[in-house]
């Protein structure tokens, strides 16, 4: 039987992830909140805004553009990055 989350994004219980994606608090919360659809969908958003943005996910500051662009997304902030041409689904 799959764990099942209330999702934060989507607001009911869905699949929940296998594992939490980060080690520590911050992937504990995101492995308590967050159903495996919302998580592979911020990994495609991510990508995209890597890709278009052509950011180095090494430097302090893309790091922190990425983390407030994935708490963004998964709340349904309006106010959320969008690459160049996507538009909101």
């Amino acid at each position: 039987m799959t764990r099942q989350v209330f999702c934060r994004k989507y607001q009911k219980g869905l699949e929940g992830l296998d594992f939490a994606p980060f080690p520590g608090p911050k992937g504990q919360v995101l492995f308590d909140t967050v159903s495996k659809q919302a998580w592979q969908e911020w990994l495609k958003h991510q990508t995209t805004l890597i890709n278009e943005k052509r950011l180095n996910v090494f430097e302090p500051d893309a790091k922190k553009f990425l983390e407030e662009q994935r708490e963004k997304f998964l709340d349904n902030d309006q106010s959320l990055e969008m690459a160049e041409g996507l538009k909101p689904e």
